[in-house]
């Protein structure tokens, strides 16, 4: 039997390795998710990602008792360092520009040619997220695709939770305004195919 959220938050506060190992099953997907959204770079989120639960780990004594889903609070250390992490990114992009293209290829094999067509989706999603600021993007994140609501994404940024709606509002204004000007975005695995179906997505109402 499962252990319940308070309760694996408790085992983790106290150094528990098999509920920490727990955790990590329960939410290193949604990190990585979040981190990549975030950089729009697989090597960096998977970097990221072992780099929260890390943190995670050694700072584990200043979890609360209770206050349920650790999840928040992951998520919450992963968005910190993927802002540190795109500041470098940013330098190697810059280094990139500098260098010729490479000649294309015809052959691919169809993995190849997969992992190329889903990085063009995600570059043009991070084309829609990058117009916006990174407070606002963070947010937008958190809320629409990690399926945070309000409170716990005020926790895991540590605002208060008008400023995470008043973020997440100016998000979708910006991202509407974006298609008025007909930016489409390709699919991404079927869920998003445009700025306006981004900012048209659902946010979870606070839990109870």
């Amino acid at each position: 039997m499962r252990d319940s959220e308070d309760e694996v938050r408790r085992r983790v506060r106290e150094g528990d390795r098999e509920a920490f190992a727990q955790l990590y099953e329960d939410c290193a997907r949604a990190v990585y998710n979040h981190a990549l959204r975030l950089t729009g770079d697989w090597a960096t989120a998977e970097e990221i990602m072992s780099d929260t639960f890390l943190t995670a780990w050694q700072t584990r004594a200043g979890v609360r008792e209770e206050g349920g889903s650790l999840r928040p609070w992951l998520l919450g250390i992963a968005t910190h360092k993927a802002d540190n992490a795109r500041r470098g990114q940013r330098r190697r992009l810059r280094f990139l520009a500098r260098q010729p293209q490479p000649r294309a290829e015809e052959d691919f094999a169809p993995q190849t040619a997969g992992r190329i067509d889903d990085a063009r989706r995600l570059r043009a999603v991070q084309s829609a997220l990058g117009r916006l600021r990174r407070q606002e993007r963070e947010v937008l994140s958190l809320c629409v695709w990690s399926g945070l609501d309000y409170q716990q994404t005020a926790d895991a940024l540590g605002i208060a939770v008008g400023t995470v709606r008043s973020r997440l509002s100016r998000a979708r204004s910006r991202l509407a305004r974006l298609a008025e000007e007909d930016l489409e975005l390709p699919a991404t695995r079927g869920e998003v195919k445009s700025v306006a179906a981004i900012a048209a997505l659902p946010v979870r109402e606070e839990t109870t």
